[in-house]
């Protein structure tokens, strides 16, 4: 696993604002819309619009943990690997995989290399996005969540982090988009 005994940049103010447990609270529904957004592509160079993908096809968006390009959340680690290493299954689905992280632009740079991340990155440091679909927070980062959108930008399936059920699985969000 890629971490460090180096802390530095963990002390920011995304850590302080992040800081208090805030328990994720998603009041989205079932068969809707979810909020629109426009983040940083890290991975690509480009500026990523929620809505662009609308009549185009499904997205899985993948609210991800990471404290600093040196210190994953041992839970997120694995399930970012899995979802890299298995981004050419949803690809070939005509499934676009959108994985959002609260690290700026230059620690989500050295995270895409580190990693070799195929699927975009999108930057949110200043939690935005992570608070629009209320995912919840601890210790310094926002936590992890899951959202199936269909072809028209309607959630199917959602899964929030808990310590029982970190993250929803590969297998999992793949059945989702039948």
């Amino acid at each position: 696993m890629l971490t460090s005994t180096d802390f530095s940049g963990l002390l920011n103010e995304r850590f302080f604002r992040n800081f208090l447990p805030v328990p994720a609270t998603n009041k989205l529904r079932l068969g809707v819309g979810t909020p629109d957004f426009q983040l940083p592509d890290i991975t690509n160079g480009t500026l990523v619009k929620l809505s662009d993908y609308k009549g185009k096809q499904p997205v899985l968006l993948a609210f991800t943990r990471i404290f600093t390009e040196k210190q994953y959340c041992p839970f997120c680690f694995p399930h970012i690997k899995a979802l890299n290493e298995n981004y050419e299954q949803f690809k070939n689905r005509g499934i676009e995989v959108l994985m959002i992280t609260s690290t700026d632009e230059r620690q989500s740079q050295i995270v895409v290399r580190d990693l070799g991340l195929q699927m975009p990155l999108l930057s949110d440091p200043s939690c935005r996005v992570f608070r629009i679909y209320q995912v919840g927070q601890a210790l310094g980062a926002p936590l992890p969540a899951q959202f199936v959108l269909d072809k028209e930008g309607k959630l199917q399936y959602w899964h929030l982090f808990s310590f029982l059920d970190h993250n929803a699985s590969v297998e999992t969000l793949l059945k989702q988009f039948n």
